[in-house]
């Protein structure tokens, strides 16, 4: 009888998505990793004070992991800092636990991305060094949707197909795509502004191409419209990080959430 090889991963780039105790000394760790997709990894001992992973195993930071397992849950050998960005701070920390969140809602485990997880590298990246919060939610939003099939044809009508007429109001609907609508409508965009966000997603490079053009993405209708799409494909009616960060606007400065709080 030949023995089963149990696999072995070695240096994957990753993210903590989020973490709760397994035990006193150990951690069960949500992850996102670019080869992988998402996965569950147990990190036995990492809650020691001896631990040399304890001060790594933290969310938005670039890893380089190793683990072993076949099971769904895999056991973390090795983690080390890949370098290049830190944690964001304020409104953008809370910004980057709102993509966790999206990933951990609208991601299947063990359903490998690469190119969006090279997307949520430089969403991250781009909270920590202080750019415009709104514009990189917005984009990773687009592509998240898009690479997963939920995201419709932004340049034609969606039950009759027909080309969006340039100056045409249109809401995105879930279950039916852009449908025209009043002006005053909510979530109500020209159809010459859809077929713009249409035209950068289809570049090259969409995440460059989105975020060459901030005006594209920082209007609140499309927020609306995405929104929509979003609590329509996770099930959820609000979005626990986007209560957090309502609740920033209104009282100020808050402690940063709890890594340790249930997964969301």
């Amino acid at each position: 009888m030949v023995a089963r090889t149990r696999l072995r991963v070695h240096d994957e780039p990753a993210f903590v998505l989020h973490q709760h105790d397994w035990s006193e000394s150990s951690l069960v760790l949500e992850v996102f990793s670019r080869h992988h997709g998402r996965v569950v990894l147990i990190g036995k001992g990492v809650k020691r004070p001896t631990s040399q992973y304890r001060a790594v195993l933290l969310p938005m930071l670039p890893l380089r992991l190793d683990w072993s397992g076949e099971a769904e849950v895999r056991t973390l050998k090795a983690a080390q800092f890949a370098g290049g960005h830190v944690m964001p701070a304020g409104d953008a920390l809370l910004a980057g636990y709102y993509l966790n969140e999206l990933v951990l809602r609208l991601m299947t485990r063990d359903d490998p991305h690469p190119v969006l997880f090279d997307h949520y590298a430089a969403a991250l990246a781009a909270l920590a060094a202080g750019e415009d919060v709104a514009v990189t939610l917005r984009a990773f939003e687009l592509l998240l949707l898009r690479t997963l099939g939920w995201l419709p044809d932004l340049a034609h009508e969606g039950l009759r197909l027909l080309p969006l007429a340039a100056d045409q109001a249109y809401r995105l609907l879930p279950e039916a795509g852009l449908q025209p609508c009043g002006a005053e409508d909510s979530g109500a965009l020209p159809g010459g502004h859809w077929a713009a966000v249409e035209r950068a997603l289809a570049a090259a490079d969409p995440w460059a191409a989105l975020r060459a053009q901030p005006a594209l993405l920082a209007t609140a209708a499309l927020r609306v419209g995405l929104a929509a799409l979003l609590h329509y494909h996770s099930g959820v009616r609000a979005f626990r990080t986007r209560e957090w960060m309502r609740a920033v606007r209104r009282v100020g400065p808050l402690a940063a959430p709890s890594t340790n709080e249930p997964a969301p």
